[in-house]
Order: C-alpha cells, then structure tokens, then sequence
C-alpha cells in the first residue's frame, strides 16, 4: 500500500544545522528529526511510496464512505503480492488495482501525489535494476493515464549496497581565498565495484484540469526587510528572465511610478507562476511579450499566486493586511545575505508564527555577498529559528532529494526550508522552483460548510458594474447564487446575487474552499462594499449580524508602558482591520505589560463580522500582541 514518507526513515543529504557554502558541520540523521517531528505533531503528507495487492472480484467503492478505509479492509484478509511483483508484472487486474490507489491518493492531495518507486512497502529497498526500474515506471505511468494523470520524474537516484557519501574535506582556493570542497578522485576498490547499483526515484503524479475551476491554487506571501530581494526574485521567477544587478526584473512587477523611481514596494502586489500537469512551468513569455494570466491558466494544472508585500515598515499596514485578509498557505521570508536579519525581518517572522503559517526562507545576493558575512548571516538566523519562541528546525536544501522530502514533511510546523539563491547567475532557483511546484495543497478548508466568502478589495468595472475580490473560506460557489453581504454601518446583511466569477481573470462557473475569485454583483454600489466584509450563504440562520463587542484571548508581545482601560490599537482579523478599543479584562489590576496574558473585551468602532476561534493582531505602529476571539458579545 501507499506508505506517507514521514514515517519513513529519509536517506539524502538534507542537514538540519547549520550549513553555508563555505562551512558544514555534523548533524543528527534526518530521518530521526523528522520521525520526531511527526510523532510528537502527528503531522502527515501527501508523499506516498507505491504498493500493490491483489485483485478482488466484489471491490465495489460505491459502498465506502471512506475509499482508503474500505481499501484497507478488503486487503486485510489476503495475500498481498510485494510491491517489485506487482509492478514487474502489469497485468490487467494490477494495473486497475493500482489505479484505485492513486485515485485514492490524488483525490486525499486535491488533485496530485509523490510517489516513490523503489521502496518496499516496510521501508525495504525494492533493489530494481535499470531495466526493471524502467518496467516499473511505466506500469505506472499506465495506471497513471488511466485516471487522467500525468506522471513527472523528481529525482532518480542509483544506489548500491551502500549509501554513505565519503567525507569531502575543504581546502582553499589560491585565486579567491575561499573555502571550496575539492573532490579528489576515488578509486573503488574491486569489492565496491563488483557491488551492484538498483535505481529509485520520486514522481509527482498530477491530474490534468479539465477547465479552470479545477485548477490547484497555492497563495505564497513574500515578505522581508526592504532591499531584500522580494520584487526581484519574483520578477525572476514568473517572468522567467535573470537579473541584471540594477532592477531590471522588478520593474515588470510595480504598479505605480514612484515604485519604479524609489524601487520600493508599497502595494500589495500579485504575480502568478503556472506548472503543468508534467510538472513543466508554464511560459510566461508569448511572442515577445509577458503571457496574460488567462493564457498562463489556460496551459497550468497548478498555479502559485504571489503575494508581494511591502518591506519597508512604513507600509507594515499594507504588509499585515496582506498577510491575513489574502489567506496565504506559506509564506516566503526574504533575507539579504549581504545585510543579514536587520529591520522588519524579525517583525514579519513573527507575524507568521501568530498567524500559524508554514514558513520558508530564502536568502539572496549570494553572488555578491562575501563569504564571512554570508556564514554569519546563516549562523544569524540559525540561532533565531532554534529560538524559544521560533522552536523550527532549519532545513538546508541543497539537491532536488532535499526538495521532495522536505516539501513532503513541510506541513509540520517545525520545520523550516532555507533556500540560498542568486537572481544575477541564478544560483539556487531551479531548487527552489522544484520545491514550489511540488509543495502540497492545504487541507484546511472545506468545500460541505455553509458558503463563507472574505472581501479583499472592491472595483468598479465598466459594462460590468461593481466587482469584488476576495478568498472563498468555506463552501462552493455558484454563478447566479444569492448570498448574504455584510455587515453594514448598523450590522445589518443584505442579499445580493453573484452575476458572473473570474479566477486570475478567466470566467469560471464556480469557485470552491481554498480558491481565490472575483464576483460580478447585481444592482449595487460599490460605496456600499468595504474591505473586511464577508458574503454568508443565504440558508445561514439565525441571520447574520455583525458584532461590535467580543472577547478574546490575547498575548502582549511588546509595549513600552502598559496598556489598560479605553486603550485604542489597529486590530487585523482576517479581512477586518480597524480600530478596536479595550474595554475590560480579567485582570485585577486591570493593567497590562509586555508578556502577559488575558482575556480582553474590545470594542469595534464600526460592527464586522468575526469568528470565534479566528486568529488576531493587534498593532500601534509595530505589533504590540497577538490572540484569538474567544466569544462574541454583541
């Protein structure tokens, strides 16, 4: 059967410490720390290795509520062929039974997998020749077709009878006076060359869309001090065209002219990068200009949406609102090797962790960084996310192996990808691309609760009328539907019906949990709309109303003074911000200081719809705490 790779002890080169270009130190095995990490977080993937069984007569999936679990228990009670057999032998009943299980595994990971070939189901090697291996691949790839799929290879690996790579040693370099890893050339001795290699690999198998609103969708925030690189490596990576040094990939991305002129973010931003249903990014170039969306979605099976946020502390408004209104799935930390963790990079690393975002860092200009201060800068953030208030564990990618299993393991909230990139030679990128398109689709939304819809902007279109942008929570949603929009100056919600939807610019018929999307409305103004509204199915009862007053749970992380009665602060919750009021708390003293705890009642100056158990921020320039709704009042 499919094995998750978190329970499998992973072989590679992957280094949880803390290692740079010029330095590498001895570690505890990979495999340890993520067995670890799984035990104690009970994190899973969608990273699966192949297995097999044999055909059963009266296996029926419309009598399952759950296909894995009738699987398992129609297995239970014979005997299974091993996995080399099953794929060495593909026969008609193999090849259907295989394909139940990727129907199985695609449909758990929305529409794709990792598969590995070359495993046994206990985690034994298969130890498949290069012939074999080619034999597996293919029935495979058969099973795969079958169920609409296309199959992408990740990474082949040879082994032999043993895995461990000699130790390099480091030498320096007369020109450049670097620390370099020389290779000395090895001569095997006749028993390790008589050894026999067998051929493994991880493939991504994705199903093919059949139209656009069955597109996978991932939100990645770009966040990061200024100058660090955020508009540049973007620019590079959907415009598919280097750096030059100066700012050359950045201008495409810049919606206004004074952000061309101080090269500075001060908006947010979106660019999107398409991978097809083999795993190829899509062209954003088109006859010499830049691919519009539509066209790029038209040829992707899966799609990152990048949200390009602002680093300069004066625009952190600007960057909180992106971080919780546009419901990133990851977020992508920026540091500047040659500057290292200076400014709002601590800021924003903070706001990840209060709102339970998955993290990867990526640090740039290594081409231009001297070595010395590129290792401090590693050693720099290494100490940070080992810290007691990060508690991750740095993972330093550095094969395309690295990619597949710490993309597969990346769920877990202590882990903690570091990538080292260049956007001038382009050191790093084709890693960090491979990871990308292999990160895995989130599971936290779901498509049977009542519709919920989060407003992140407000158009007016000609010949269409007013048109809202915003991410889909909870539920499906369908052309012509009517829902509930609102709350208003008074708290009231009005019924409004959808006339039309659009995902990155193509007409859809439905958007579903998960997915970004623009709807039309009918016969009203967009003076009435404001950012931080939210659209409710219309079966929603008792009717909604919006609240002024509620309770929540909340953690002071820094403040000068203290803050007690009548306190004013921004307040960030999903979509909502404004300015809320401290009415009460449970304290006796009534007062508040930096790293306390309580529960506060608030006051909204104007009523917004909140969710008990959604996650909070409240700021006064700099974020001052953090928490959760834990009641709402009125």
């Amino acid at each position: 059967m499919l094995k998750k790779d978190g329970n499998r002890s992973a072989e590679g080169s992957l280094q949880p410490s803390t290692v740079s270009t010029t330095t590498t130190a001895a570690v505890d095995s990979l495999g340890d720390k993520l067995n670890a990490i799984n035990l104690s977080k009970g994190a899973t993937s969608t990273t699966t290795s192949a297995s097999a069984v044999a055909p059963i007569d009266d296996f029926d999936l419309n009598d399952m509520d759950d296909p894995l679990a009738g699987f398992e228990a129609q297995r239970s009670g014979i005997k299974d062929l091993s996995l080399k057999e099953q794929f060495l032998n593909p026969t008609e009943a193999n090849i259907e039974s295989l394909q139940t299980l990727l129907t199985a595994r695609i449909r758990e990971g929305s529409g794709e997998t990792l598969f590995e070939i070359g495993v046994e189901e206990d985690g034994a090697p298969m130890k498949l020749s290069d012939a074999e291996y080619e034999t597996a691949l293919t029935t495979v790839k058969t099973a795969a077709a079958a169920v609409g799929a296309e199959v992408a290879i990740m990474y082949e690996k040879n082994a032999g009878l043993s895995t461990v790579a000699p130790v390099v040693p480091e030498a320096k370099d007369k020109d450049k006076d670097v620390a370099v890893a020389i290779e000395p050339p090895i001569a095997p001795s006749a028993d390790v060359a008589d050894q026999p290699t067998y051929k493994s690999s991880y493939v991504m198998i994705r199903r093919a869309p059949k139209s656009v609103d069955e597109l996978l969708e991932l939100r990645v925030a770009v966040v990061g001090n200024v100058d660090a690189g955020k508009s540049t490596l973007l620019g590079v990576l959907t415009k598919g065209v280097l750096d030059d040094g100066r700012g050359k990939a950045r201008v495409n991305l810049f919606r206004h002219k004074h952000e061309i002129d101080s090269g500075r973010t001060s908006s947010v931003g979106m660019e999107i990068l398409g991978f097809d249903a083999k795993s190829v990014p899509v062209p954003t170039m088109s006859h010499g200009r830049n691919a519009p969306w539509d066209e790029i979605c038209g040829k992707a099976a899966k799609v990152l949406s990048f949200i390009d946020l602002a680093g300069h502390e004066r625009y952190l408004k600007t960057t909180v609102f992106g971080m919780t209104g546009c419901a990133p799935d990851f977020v992508m930390l920026m540091i500047g090797s040659n500057a290292g963790i200076v400014g709002m990079t601590k800021e924003h690393l903070g706001l990840s962790l209060a709102l339970g975002v998955p993290v990867l860092v990526v640090i740039t200009k290594i081409d231009m960084c001297p070595p010395n201060v590129l290792e401090n800068t590693v050693k720099q953030l290494t100490k940070i996310l080992k810290s007691a208030g990060c508690r991750k564990i740095p993972m330093f990618v550095k094969s395309h192996e690295d990619v597949v299993v710490t993309a597969g393991n990346f769920v877990s909230d202590r882990i903690c990808p570091i990538f080292q990139v260049s956007n001038v030679t382009g050191e790093g990128l084709d890693l960090l691309k491979n990871f990308l398109n292999v990160l895995p689709i989130s599971q936290k939304y779901n498509r049977d609760e009542p519709v919920e819809y989060q407003i992140t902007d407000t158009f007016s279109v000609p010949f269409v009328g007013t048109v809202v942008s915003g991410v889909v929570m909870n539920g499906i949603v369908h052309a012509g539907d009517q829902l509930y929009l609102g709350p208003d100056g008074n708290g009231a919600f009005q019924m409004v019906t959808v006339k039309s939807i659009q995902r990155k610019r193509l007409n859809v018929p439905l958007a579903c949990a998960g997915q970004s999307a623009s709807f039309g409305l009918k016969k009203i103004r967009r003076s009435t709309i404001r950012k931080g509204m939210v659209m409710l199915d219309k079966e929603t009862t008792p009717p909604p109303r919006g609240c002024r007053e509620f309770e929540a749970e909340i953690l002071v992380l820094y403040h000068s003074t203290t803050i007690g009665h009548k306190y004013q602060a921004m307040l960030h919750c999903g979509a909502v911000r404004q300015t809320a009021r401290v009415l009460a708390m449970d304290k006796p003293d009534q007062i508040l200081r930096t790293g306390d705890r309580a529960t506060v009642r608030f006051q909204f100056l104007q009523p917004a719809y909140l969710k008990v158990g959604a996650r909070l921020i409240f700021r006064e320039g700099r974020t001052k705490g953090i928490g959760k709704v834990s009641k709402i009042v009125a």
